[in-house]
C-alpha cells in the first residue's frame, strides 16, 4: 500500500497545485499567453526600437520569424532543464544522487497488487494508449469545434514527441536501473519515454478539449494533465524501470515540445502562425 500511497500523492498534489493556479491565474496555465491588442499597441509606441525589431522578425524574407523566436525560447527552457538533468547524472549530484534510493524503494516495497495497479497505470503514457486517445480527441473535438487544425495541432504533439524522445534516447544511450524490472521496456533510459509522451500528450489533449470551456472545466482539465503525466512519471521508477532523473528529463521535454506545438498553433487560436500573424497586425496597425 505504500507504494500505491505514495504515486497517488505524486497525481494529487502536483495535479491540485496546477488546477489552483489555472483557475486563479488563468494566465499562467498550460496555454498560449494572452495580451491585449491595445496594450502591445501602447507598448509599440513606448519602445520604437521594440517595435522594428518585431518588425524584421516578421520579414517573409527573412529564415526566422517572430514564432520562430518564441519557440526558440521555449525550447531553451526546456533544453537548459534536460541539460541539467544530464549534468546531474554525469557528475552525480543533486537529484541524480536519489536515483539509486529511488528505485530501491520501489524494489523493496513493491507487493503483487502494486506492481499490477501501477502497470496497468503506466500503460496510459504508452503508444498503445496514447495514439488511440489522441484520434479520438481528435475526431471527437474536430466535429465539436469544426476545426480541422485540432488534426495537426495533435499530429505534431504525438508524432513530434515519440520522434525527439526516441532521437535523444540513441544518442545519450544511458542503462537502465540494475534491479527487478517489474514492467516491460524498450529502449535506453533516459528520458523516459512514457513521461515524454504523457506530459506532452496529456496537456494536448486539456489544451483541445478545453477550449471553449469555462475557467474551471479547463482549471480541472489542465490539473489531470499535469497529475496523471506526473503519477505516471512515478510508476516508471516504481516499476525499476527507470531512474528518477530519466522521469524528471522526461517530463521537462515532454511539456518544452507541447510549449513549442502550442505556440506554432496560438494555444487556444488552434490556428498555425496565429501569432506570427496577430503580432504583425497588432504592430502594423
Amino acid at each position: 500500500m505504500l507504494i500505491l500511497s505514495v504515486t497517488l500523492l505524486t497525481v494529487i498534489i502536483p495535479g491540485l497545485i496546477t488546477g489552483v493556479i489555472a483557475y486563479r491565474w488563468p494566465q499562467a496555465a498550460l496555454t498560449a499567453p494572452k495580451i491585449s491588442v491595445e496594450e502591445v499597441k501602447s507598448e509599440v509606441r513606448r519602445h520604437p526600437r521594440r517595435a522594428a525589431f518585431i518588425r524584421s522578425r516578421l520579414d517573409p524574407d527573412s529564415a526566422t520569424g517572430l514564432l520562430l523566436s518564441a519557440a526558440i525560447v521555449a525550447l531553451v527552457v526546456g533544453t537548459v532543464s534536460m541539460a541539467l538533468v544530464l549534468v546531474m547524472i554525469h557528475t552525480n549530484t543533486g537529484l541524480a544522487r536519489l536515483d539509486r534510493s529511488a528505485s530501491l524503494f520501489g524494489e523493496h516495497h513493491a507487493t503483487a497488487l502494486s506492481t499490477r495497479v501501477l502497470n496497468d497505470y503506466t500503460q496510459l503514457g504508452g503508444a498503445l494508449w496514447i495514439v488511440p486517445l489522441a484520434v479520438i480527441v481528435a475526431i471527437v473535438e474536430t466535429i465539436r469545434q469544426r476545426s480541422v487544425a485540432i488534426i495537426g495541432f495533435l499530429t505534431l504533439v504525438v508524432g513530434g514527441q515519440f520522434l525527439v524522445a526516441n532521437i535523444i534516447k540513441a544518442i545519450v544511450d544511458r542503462a537502465r536501473p540494475d534491479f527487478d524490472h517489474l514492467t516491460g521496456f524498450s529502449g535506453s533510459s533516459f528520458p523516459s519515454g512514457h513521461a515524454v509522451a504523457s506530459a506532452a500528450c496529456l496537456a494536448a489533449f486539456a489544451l483541445v478539449i478545453g477550449r471553449r470551456r469555462s475557467l474551471k472545466v479547463r482549471a480541472i482539465l489542465a490539473g489531470l494533465a499535469v497529475g496523471l503525466a506526473t503519477g505516471i512519471a512515478c510508476c516508471r521508477v516504481m516499476l525499476g524501470v527507470h531512474w528518477l532523473t530519466d522521469v524528471l528529463g522526461g517530463l521537462a521535454l515532454g511539456w518544452a515540445w507541447f510549449a513549442l506545438c502550442s505556440i506554432a498553433f496560438g494555444g487556444y487560436q488552434m490556428r498555425f502562425g496565429a501569432p506570427v500573424k496577430t503580432a504583425e497586425e497588432t504592430v502594423t496597425t
